[in-house]
């Protein structure tokens, strides 16, 4: 199938696949640029990360 365009269910499919992974790549991108997170090591952030992923995606 090379050189042609899915057709269908497969469109739909690539489509709704490529918004979902759109809002997580965004905000872990945000996330890797933050120098707190770099440079700390403790547990407690991954709350942080959870935290701000949700606002990210939400907004």
């Amino acid at each position: 199938m090379r050189g042609r365009r899915p057709k269908g269910w497969k469109r739909r499919y690539n489509t709704t696949h490529a918004k979902i992974r759109c809002g997580g790549e965004q905000a872990m991108s945000t996330l890797k640029g933050w120098r707190l997170l770099r440079k700390s090591a403790a547990a407690p952030i991954t709350d942080v990360v959870k935290a701000v992923l949700t606002l990210h995606t939400s907004a």
